[in-house]
């Protein structure tokens, strides 16, 4: 069988799972099969299949057709430009998180503190920016961590970056110059409503804190300020409903400057707010 009879019968698989996007998932399982870069399956369309690669497609396609996420089948997620690694424990980096990375990178900063690290991909991106920069990650999850830590390594930065076993604050010191987080925001109530993609296979702990989904956003607005630095930054990413919540509680736990900024589809996605002197 040729990379092109099996890619053909790859889309075929998963239009029939019902897989929307099929092509697109066929060709990055095929890459991955392969092993080789996506953007070079075309290339190889007319070799034949090795049965060792066949053997992985025929994994991977299993999986994708039972839905489970390409990120976690491949093991790896495009963020900011570059690949972390992804599991079962960990929340599937988005695209829309990179304006809390832009965002970030706006102003300097020589400390931060990523709460809610997951695979890290927030606080490695701004480390890998930011040369002179040091940071520290924390999670519930000693499972999450230890993904965060192998992206650390495989980047270059572990030298840079610490991770801590924490409940948000709980078992956190000192002050930062820059905390961020993208935490779990989804209401309980919203959770019948994702896709089964992501409700059936990524870790509810970083999906859903429960009810009706701010609570981890009252936790930080009310524990970050002993965390900053006067003049710190504070930014989250939120729910595209949440912005008016989030933003209050900061107001009324004193920070300034509180903002609300887009994604690019034009949604509220990040709150970012000041320390005052």
């Amino acid at each position: 069988m040729t990379a092109a009879q099996a890619l053909r019968a790859a889309v075929v698989q998963l239009t029939a799972a019902g897989i929307a996007g099929a092509a697109r998932d066929a060709k990055l399982l095929l890459a991955h099969a392969m092993q080789i870069a996506p953007d070079r399956v075309t290339l190889h369309l007319p070799d034949a299949m090795t049965p060792d690669a066949l053997a992985r497609l025929e994994l991977a396609l299993n999986a994708r057709a039972a839905h489970q996420p390409i990120a976690q089948i491949t093991g790896q997620r495009l963020f900011w430009g570059r690949s972390f690694a992804v599991s079962r424990d960990t929340l599937d980096p988005r695209p829309e998180t990179e304006l809390l990375v832009q965002t970030a990178l706006a102003q300097p900063f020589e400390t931060v503190l990523d709460l809610g690290t997951g695979t890290g991909c927030i606080l490695l991106s701004l480390l890998a920016d930011r040369p002179e920069a040091r940071g520290v990650g924390c999670d519930v999850s000693e499972a999450a961590l230890a993904v965060a830590a192998r992206n650390a390594q495989s980047l270059g930065v572990q030298d840079r970056a610490v991770f801590v076993l924490s409940d948000w604050f709980s078992a956190l010191q000192g002050q930062f110059d820059l905390i961020v987080s993208n935490p779990p925001y989804i209401a309980a109530a919203e959770m019948a409503d994702l896709s089964c993609d992501v409700r059936d296979w990524e870790p509810h702990l970083a999906l859903t804190p429960g009810g009706d989904g701010l609570q981890p956003y009252r936790s930080i607005a009310a524990k970050a300020g002993p965390h900053l630095r006067v003049c710190g930054r504070l930014m989250v990413e939120i729910g595209p409903t949440q912005a008016a919540a989030v933003a209050g509680f900061f107001s009324q736990h004193g920070f300034d400057q509180v903002a609300v900024l887009q994604d690019l589809d034009g949604r509220d996605r990040v709150v970012s707010a000041i320390k005052p002197q």
